[in-house]
């Protein structure tokens, strides 16, 4: 059976991720992603309202014309999680396809909405659930199937898909942390990877995220981001001025603990911004969290800046705001805040806590810098860096390699000076450019099997 990969998107920046599997006549797309940077540099254009070829031309979606050159049906859209790079674009792509889009409850939900929000393309694929350990026949062949195996990442429900063919397993590796002691759900499932990596002909290609292949060592498991954060909130508890945290809405983890650190030091925790309210909101939703009954969560702005005047009133020393903008997103609550535009008036002394790191990218790097010298000129103090990453540091990508034993690798999820750790790291373990470790670009094919 023919096997062919088409590196569509993410194969030259962090962003708009999108990969094509075919095995014989049957194609899975997986992932179908925004790239935010580029959104955020056009920042006065409404996105939302464009055509997909002015989208694919100013570099905010995937170019998907390459599709047309695999000799194959799509028969799943498959995302890995909920992170705007990797269903970003499903709003504006996915109606081209007859295709189901599969992923797991949480990802779906957020697929729907983001569907519902966007009419313009009129997209009206059907949403398939599926959870982490099931799988699914694709194509009627029988011969080629599906399977879910449970991660985890900054974002709850992530999976890493597998498509088993007769040729071997492709494993498709975005994104992903090792991380045994997670704070909702399930640890990284490494028994069934080790399975895989054993059954059948093996593993025939793995597609990695390279996003820490240059950091020694394994990255932390969420259980130290949360007690660190402990630690830092726990020593404000005897402060009675302003506290304010951020963190990525996504990252619903991060948020319940700060919710709970809240209380803990005597403040009501409060969610404000669209983006946590429609995170947080879906996930208590759906029972992945359970937020305490009289957490408010407030996304409109007249409702936010309403709840800013009731905090301000009854005193900034009963709340601890949770706001979007650990970026410096021009329009997030942080940087409204920030600028003066809300009715919180930041004070000396107030405490900012940014549970987040920069994303390593200069759009976000500029907007974070001027976001915090705005917030410092008002007199906040700022504690940085309460983070830990949601990738695999280099003892993690050692550890996928070994377990797996991929006939063939696939470097994505960054540009091609990101590629070179991520090389190096696996030429050290007997792989070889341009033999069985193929450096690629968007818009290519790469050939596996005749």
């Amino acid at each position: 059976m023919e096997i062919e990969i088409a590196t569509i998107g993410g194969y030259e920046e962090v962003g708009r991720q999108m990969t094509a599997v075919r095995a014989g006549d049957d194609v899975v797309v997986f992932d179908m992603g925004l790239n935010l940077s580029q959104v955020l540099i056009h920042d006065n254009v409404e996105t939302e309202k464009m055509h997909s070829l002015d989208l694919i031309d100013m570099g905010a979606i995937p170019d998907d014309r390459i599709m047309s050159e695999l000799e194959g049906d799509v028969k799943a859209i498959v995302p890995t999680h909920g992170h705007l790079d990797h269903i970003g674009a499903i709003s504006k792509l996915a109606h081209r396809y007859d295709a189901p889009v599969v992923a797991t409850p949480f990802t779906i939900e957020l697929v729907k909405q983001q569907v519902e929000s966007e009419q313009k393309f009129g997209v009206e694929n059907d949403l398939v659930k599926m959870d982490a350990g099931e799988t699914m026949t694709i194509g009627d062949s029988g011969q080629v199937e599906l399977e879910f195996v449970n991660v985890t990442h900054s974002i709850i429900d992530a999976i890493n898909p597998v498509l088993h063919t007769p040729e071997g397993a492709v494993v498709y590796g975005l994104d992903k942390r090792m991380d045994h002691t997670p704070v909702i759900g399930d640890p990284i499932d490494m028994k069934r990877f080790r399975e895989i990596g054993r059954e059948g002909e093996g593993v025939l290609c793995y597609i990695e995220d390279c996003t820490n292949a240059n950091k020694k060592g394994r990255t932390p498991s969420e259980s130290v981001a949360r007690r660190h954060l402990k630690d830092v909130m726990y020593s404000m508890e005897d402060y009675s001025g302003g506290i304010v945290a951020t963190t990525f809405s996504s990252h619903i983890a991060r948020v319940k603990s700060l919710v709970e650190f809240a209380r803990d030091i005597g403040r009501q925790p409060v969610l404000l911004g669209r983006s946590m309210e429609k995170y947080s909101g879906t996930a208590e939703r759906l029972g992945f969290v359970d937020f305490p009954g009289d957490l408010g969560m407030f996304g409109h702005r007249k409702s936010v800046d309403r709840t800013f005047k009731r905090v301000m009133k009854e005193g900034k020393g009963n709340f601890l705001p949770i706001v979007t903008g650990h970026q410096g997103e021009p329009r997030a609550m942080l940087t409204r805040m920030g600028r003066g535009e809300t009715p919180y008036e930041l004070e000396d002394g107030d405490k900012v806590i940014f549970s987040a790191r920069v994303i390593p990218e200069p759009t976000n790097e500029g907007q974070r810098y001027q976001s915090e010298r705005l917030l410092g000129m008002q007199g906040a103090r700022i504690y940085d860096d309460i983070h830990v990453s949601g990738h695999l540091n280099q003892e993690g990508h050692y550890e996928m390699l070994q377990a797996l034993q991929p006939q063939n690798i696939i470097p994505a999820h960054q540009d091609m000076s990101g590629f070179s750790s991520y090389v190096n790291l696996c030429e050290s373990e007997g792989y070889k450019m341009g033999r069985d470790l193929h450096v690629t670009r968007n818009g290519n094919l790469i050939q596996l099997t005749e």
